[in-house]
């Protein structure tokens, strides 16, 4: 397989919302470098579980065989076995919230294989502007093309 070489160690994760965020990153896993961004192609972002969120629904991620253009930007970070423990936590792994998904993500280095936070929840409901901005705000800062910043600013919230 080609892609990104990274240390056997360490886990490759693929971000596609606040965690776009590198500064916020440092703070939730620290010890876990940017390594990349890249795109899950055939993939929408779109947000579901409004009952699990303090704020409305939650972002994830869902397969779009009927869109093969879809496309999700995510940044890719080396996830230090130390900062994994944490992240989970912090996405709520534990309480059944997300769970992790392996997928394809296309750099401009080539194909690589990294996981996901994917929401354990049915697909719906709004989220709400404070966190959409919040989205929109990370995947600004992590180089996110200006259209994708775009079209996440004008979602309804």
């Amino acid at each position: 397989m080609g892609g990104l070489p990274y240390p056997p160690s360490m886990s490759l994760y693929a971000a596609y919302a606040g965690n776009l965020d590198a500064r916020l990153m440092t703070r939730r896993a620290p010890h876990s470098p940017l390594r990349a961004t890249g795109w899950l192609n055939g993939w929408r972002l779109t947000f579901g579980g409004e009952q699990l969120g303090w704020e409305g629904a939650l972002a994830t991620v869902v397969e779009c065989p009927e869109d093969p253009a879809a496309q999700v930007f995510v940044a890719l970070y080396d996830l230090a076995p130390m900062d994994e423990e944490s992240l989970d936590r912090w996405e709520g792994v534990g309480l059944g919230i997300y769970r992790r998904l392996r997928m394809r993500v296309h750099t401009l280095d080539g194909e690589t294989s990294a996981w996901v936070y994917v929401l354990n929840g049915y697909e719906g409901g709004l989220p709400s502007a404070r966190y959409l901005g919040e989205i929109a705000d990370a995947a600004e800062s992590a180089g996110a093309p200006h259209d994708y910043v775009m079209e996440l600013r004008k979602r309804p919230c």
